[in-house]
């Protein structure tokens, strides 16, 4: 008896989906042959026609079953930028879990942007990866549609924004790691810090500067408008704003800039007014990428556990793949920050120095 209901079953489960796939065409006014073209990510279809198709495919609320189709052995994984050692240590814990789960990794880079562009969407159709990691991005609704009326999973690391409840997403404890940064500095005897944000539209930059603020009130010190100045997390805008920070007449004593890159930037600018780190001024900055053990003096930082964060991204995203459920409960998981002490921090004047954390 189970064998022949289970047929039945799987039988009905079939028709239902066809009769659905033949209802979108019917509505678009289009063959069942080009509706599977759309969902396929083919380009032979006119863009009038894939749009009214994806329209319907969305309003259906369709989503192809797992076993329609076979999926490549691939993992997406898209950069707002990738130009820099911090994408390196997130490319490398992708592929520490891809390698072990047989799977290779195809890269992109939507050149600052904050969304990919439709064609991106349309060349993720087609390839059917397993799933897709999407590192300081984000999808706009009708990205997410297509991905998940494909059973397409992805997973947002460090988001720019807020990915939204319904979004699986892997952060790090950025406001944490931006009061420990400061309170830091106010331990060391230092009142006049100043700040090197990253772009204000970033989720982690603000949580950051959030902390550095909260770190001052916390300790009874005024927060100086005119010492918090928003960077773009290069290292260019260090070296710029750190001028203009450097330059003031009552010049911070401490900095904390809103990541290493920015940090780096800032020992530049401080060398060209002929202040010495940490003598004439201290550093910390976030993210802990190799370099900073390696500069001079070494750099005290935030470290951001990023290839950690970046192989629970990709877990998760297989993990998403392998469920019966393509829209679970929320998962946000923010792995835990920590302060590596190094010499690049004293107190004013260089009195009291900091020590060797790593």
């Amino acid at each position: 008896m189970t064998a022949p209901e289970s047929a039945e079953t799987q039988t009905a489960a079939r028709s239902t989906q066809t009769a659905t796939l033949a209802e979108i065409a019917r509505e678009a006014g289009v063959s069942a042959p080009t509706v599977s073209k759309v969902l396929n990510g083919r380009a032979d279809v006119a863009p009038a026609t894939r749009l009214r198709v994806e329209e319907l495919l969305r309003t259906h609320g369709y989503r192809r079953r797992r076993g329609e189709a076979s999926r490549s052995p691939l993992i997406d994984l898209v950069f707002h930028e990738l130009e820099s050692a911090w994408a390196l240590e997130v490319i490398r814990g992708v592929e520490n879990v891809a390698r072990d789960a047989g799977l290779s990794v195809v890269l992109s880079e939507i050149a600052g942007r904050l969304t990919p562009g439709r064609t991106w969407a349309d060349q993720v159709a087609a390839r059917r990866p397993h799933g897709v990691i999407l590192v300081l991005s984000e999808l706009d609704e009708s990205q997410r549609a297509l991905l998940t009326s494909r059973s397409i999973p992805f997973v947002v690391m460090d988001p720019a924004g807020d990915p939204g409840a319904d979004v699986p997403s892997i952060g790090a404890t950025n406001w944490q790691g931006g009061l420990a940064a400061t309170r830091h500095l106010v331990e060391l005897g230092h009142t006049r810090i100043g700040a090197i944000s990253g772009p204000s539209r970033m989720m982690c930059s603000r949580a950051r500067v959030d902390g550095y603020r909260a770190a001052l009130e916390t300790a009874g010190l005024p927060v100086d408008p005119e010492l918090i100045v928003t960077g773009d997390f290069h290292h260019e805008s260090g070296y710029r704003l750190g001028l203009e920070l450097l330059r003031r007449p009552d010049r911070p004593t401490a900095v904390f800039a809103g990541n290493d890159l920015q940090a780096l930037g800032l020992y530049e600018a401080a060398r060209e007014l002929g202040l010495r780190v940490p003598e004439d001024l201290s550093v910390v900055g976030f993210d802990d990428l190799p370099v900073a053990r390696w500069v001079g003096p070494p750099l005290t930082t935030v470290r951001q556990p990023l290839t950690e964060m970046a192989e629970a991204a990709a877990r998760l995203v297989l993990e998403l793949g392998r469920g019966d459920d393509m829209a679970p409960a929320a998962t946000r998981v923010e792995l835990a920050t920590s302060l590596v002490v190094r010499s690049s921090t004293a107190g004013p004047g260089g009195a009291g120095g900091g020590a060797t954390g790593a």
